[in-house]
């Protein structure tokens, strides 16, 4: 019987040694709780411990030997740079042990696709670190955590999942976390990325069509292991008749560097262009990135970045691009380096 928990009869009657998974749990919707079976949209996040998470998925057991975490029980929008480092130092600790074969982490969605990017530029592994979230409470009728946790948990166990970077499971896809971000807030297909899934979960089978080609994980220049704190990067978003300031408060509030949502192809209206150059010369790093959700920003298109010594976000959204860019800034102020990090990453 000892044995039978530890083991699981493979194809032609081999037995194989099953995966050891920890489950470590931040709160958010995949943890949350609704008035009614019917809420599946107002409800209270981060109230169900991870234990009770994984005994209300018994078939876990029969995928990994699961055991579980309690980092944090917060909603998601509540994650702060302190916590991001907290977070990515435990998965580092639990990736270098021998006995630890895969890393699922419950998260609420709202801030979920900057963490995942967050740990696929930090943790040097080549372990499977998959993060899950649900968008229906698990007292929902509708609810979608269970089968996301089981994919989650698939996906882990998974050594084909090993080298391909931090990775979401989500509504049966296997997602990139370093371009996949919440799309819909209130559908289960809410995550989504415009150069597509990796992969899918079917009936506890993953099934793999692509992997990442950025730079990620063993690869990366960032270790979390070097990282305490996180230098200060604001996000200014653009619109008609924005104003300059949103980026004036940005500098005097202390930050390093101000991620430029702009419209279209990140563009920046005329009327701001001086307020930025002068924060540039007062030291402040300007990344032009766009609130479009596709696309990728063009370097010296729309404004002369080579001239006003601007950097541009490529394909990476503003909140992706405010995390490369806190990371790229503990190890350097050279703008042409900055570029360079933003191209590689």
């Amino acid at each position: 019987m000892a044995l039978a928990l530890c083991t699981a009869l493979g194809a032609f009657g081999q037995t194989t040694t099953k995966a050891n998974v920890v489950v470590l749990a931040t709160g958010g919707t995949i943890a949350g709780a609704g008035a009614s079976a019917a809420n599946s949209a107002t409800y209270q996040a981060a109230k169900v411990p991870v234990e009770k998470l994984i005994a209300g998925v018994p078939e876990l057991a029969d995928i990994a030997n699961v055991r579980g975490e309690q980092v944090f029980q917060i909603a998601s929008e509540s994650f702060t740079n302190e916590k991001l480092i907290t977070l990515g130092k435990r998965v580092a600790a639990l990736a270098k042990d021998p006995g630890v074969d895969g890393i699922v982490i419950t998260h609420g969605t709202d801030t979920l696709e900057e963490t995942s990017f967050f740990l696929t530029l930090v943790v040097h592994t080549d372990k499977p670190i998959v993060v899950v979230g649900s968008m229906r409470p698990g007292t929902a009728m509708s609810a979608d955590g269970t089968l996301n946790l089981y994919d989650a948990v698939v996906v882990a166990a998974d050594k084909e999942s090993r080298g391909k970077g931090v990775l979401i499971a989500m509504n049966d896809d296997i997602l990139s976390g370093r371009d996949a971000g919440k799309r819909i807030n209130i559908k289960t297909n809410a995550f989504g990325s415009q150069w597509g899934a990796l992969g899918s979960v079917v009936e506890g089978k993953t099934y793999w069509f692509r992997a990442p080609v950025k730079r990620h994980t063993m690869a990366s220049e960032f270790d979390i292991e070097k990282i305490d704190t996180l230098p200060m990067v604001s996000i200014v978003y653009g619109s008609g008749e924005m104003g300059t300031a949103m980026a004036e408060a940005a500098g005097k509030a202390g930050a390093k560097a101000i991620i430029h949502a702009g419209t279209g192809n990140g563009s920046v209206p005329n009327y701001e262009v001086e307020t930025l150059r002068k924060l540039r010369a007062d030291g402040v790093q300007i990344v032009r990135s766009a609130r479009v959700p596709d696309g990728f920003v063009l370097r010296n298109s729309e404004q002369p970045d080579d001239k006003y010594d601007w950097v541009v976000a490529h394909d990476l959204n503003p909140q992706k691009a405010k995390i490369l860019a806190a990371l790229a800034l503990t190890r350097t102020s050279d703008t042409k380096e900055l570029q360079r990090i933003f191209w590689t990453y």
